[in-house]
């Protein structure tokens, strides 16, 4: 679950749908439109996180701070856990490799804890497993994989309403009011519409997942615009 917190509430974007938002931002991605993996890539990019489903369908609630626990602050184990499965649902091997490799990514930072890993070798061992069930090599793998992460910044930026800048590659991503800003412009002096529904709550604390689960039945859906551009648009 992605928490977006601002003017007194917050809004509540599921992981699956903040993909499809990063699939259809790379849709309009310049250098993608040449690569002849292009679909099988945009397909990665769409369900790189459809392991969050059972997560985000049952929302949580940190104990000792009564908020709601998002992607990150969410209990190790489950973060772990979201990977293989998601992973496991992508018939094709090599959008599933993409994915597999996305885990290992995104998570690096954690490469010394112990806790980690048990993950770490088991999702490089799954996605080297899938990029030989699919005929192409781990060099194909890293030139097609900033594709994914690229899209994933950039949507990220807009869910979360975060203003920190963000690097992977040649790239920086950060957004700026309803604008997410990528250089060097993959649009090609585009901007680019950017729409998600969210659920929006009063920003509170909860006692319990069932006060959490309370509370969003009553939730207001709101649609969130904005673009994603380059630095000149």
């Amino acid at each position: 679950m992605i928490v977006r917190t601002t003017s007194g509430v917050v809004q509540l974007i599921t992981q699956p749908d903040h993909a499809q938002l990063a699939r259809a931002i790379m849709e309009r991605c310049q250098p993608l439109a040449a690569n002849s993996r292009r679909d099988r890539i945009l397909l990665a990019i769409a369900e790189h996180d459809n392991g969050w489903m059972e997560e985000d369908a049952a929302p949580t609630v940190t104990p000792a701070t009564g908020q709601i626990a998002d992607f990150v602050t969410l209990p190790i184990q489950a973060r772990q856990a979201v990977w293989p499965r998601g992973v496991g649902r992508l018939r094709d091997p090599w959008p599933a490799a993409l994915v597999a490799h996305h885990a290992v990514t995104v998570y690096a930072r954690f490469r010394g804890d112990t806790q980690w890993t048990s993950f770490f070798a088991g999702m490089e061992s799954m996605r080297d497993s899938l990029v030989r069930a699919s005929g192409l090599s781990l060099g194909d793998l890293l030139a097609d994989y900033p594709f994914v992460r690229l899209g994933d910044l950039i949507s990220l930026a807009f869910c979360t309403g975060s203003s920190d800048e963000q690097r992977f590659g040649a790239w920086t991503v950060k957004l700026a009011g309803t604008r997410v800003v990528v250089t060097p412009d993959p649009f090609g002096g585009a901007a680019i519409p950017i729409e998600i529904i969210a659920r929006e709550l009063p920003a509170r604390q909860f006692s319990t997942d069932a006060d959490l689960r309370d509370a969003l039945r009553d939730a207001t859906r709101v649609t969130l615009r904005g673009f994603a551009c380059g630095p000149a648009s």
